[in-house]
């Protein structure tokens, strides 16, 4: 969970003009940069942030615990951002099989001599931070909106389950995807080959491609692909936990691709999309202002 969710609950809590308005202020950016990451748009993160915030006003004193202000702070955003939202410019047309998500031997060659180090070296954070944003766009709205959840919001799978109303192991299979999704847009587009030639190809030819692919894999590697998600997370019991390290351990390449997809979610952790300064003071203003004479106004009466 964010730390600016657990900040805002606790300086609700002293009633005081100066925390209520610090609060505020947490909870816009944690509104826009949600909307931004999922939408894209900065007219429609506002105006997002703006209703959200509004709409949220009369709850805030209700909630007791950061977890709650999580998962109602979400599901209200998610449900705006999903009625006003534009397609991405590059929305994909489809979702891509596992094993189109699978690298190549070409790639594992890559990582294997690189020693992860490849192009994204060279460039600066402000960079990393607008290539991923355009790759986390390319990918499916329905993956996409669980990576922002889990990995850039830090929710738990138990409080994604719940905003999305989804069960938790949907949940986990749309975040592996998600991460294997995020991980190839972003290596498309720091090696200049992201496009939409990959998204419009014949059923022919992806069928081929997926035959080659599968008979070029060993079992084991296979397995193991469909299962990193929750060998990294620790979600795996104990049994098949340690036959996935037994394999990694003596395989190169899936220590390679291990790595690789632990840097890419560490990128996503690392992603913050702050509101803009100008539109901040303002609205915080006028919602302190509300917050405080709604506290009031049952001692009034």
């Amino acid at each position: 969970m964010r730390p600016d969710l657990i900040r805002a609950t606790e300086l609700l809590r002293l009633n005081t003009p100066e925390g209520v308005e610090e609060a505020i202020g947490l909870l816009q950016n944690t509104v826009y940069s949600f909307s931004m990451k999922v939408c894209g748009h900065p007219e429609d993160a506002e105006d997002t942030m703006q209703e959200v915030l509004f709409r949220s006003i009369g709850h805030l004193a209700k909630i007791d615990s950061p977890q709650q202000l999580a998962v109602w702070l979400y599901t209200v955003t998610r449900n705006r951002c999903w009625r006003m939202r534009r397609k991405p410019a590059y929305a994909p047309a489809r979702m891509l099989s596992l094993d189109e998500l699978m690298p190549s031997y070409e790639e594992i060659g890559l990582l294997l001599q690189d020693g992860g180090i490849g192009p994204e070296s060279s460039l600066l954070r402000s960079e990393k931070h607008q290539l991923l944003h355009q790759a986390t766009l390319r990918i499916p709205a329905s993956l996409r909106i669980v990576l922002v959840l889990h990995d850039m919001e830090e929710l738990t799978t138990e409080q994604v389950a719940q905003i999305l109303d989804l069960r938790q192991g949907t949940v986990r299979i749309r975040l592996h995807r998600a991460r294997l999704t995020v991980r190839k847009e972003m290596k498309q587009l720091l090696n200049g080959t992201a496009g939409n030639s990959d998204r419009v190809e014949s059923s022919t030819e992806t069928a081929s491609v997926r035959r080659s692919r599968s008979k070029r894999r060993p079992d084991e590697c296979r397995d193991l692909f469909a299962n990193l998600s929750e060998y990294i997370d620790g979600k795996l019991e104990p049994v098949p936990c340690e036959q996935m390290k037994t394999h990694i351990e003596a395989c190169p390449s899936c220590v390679a691709f291990l790595r690789d997809l632990r840097t890419a979610i560490d990128r996503c952790r690392s992603l913050d999309m702050p509101c803009n300064s100008d539109i901040s003071p303002r609205l915080r203003s006028m919602l302190t202002r509300e917050y405080l004479r709604m506290l009031v106004m049952p001692a009034a009466k």
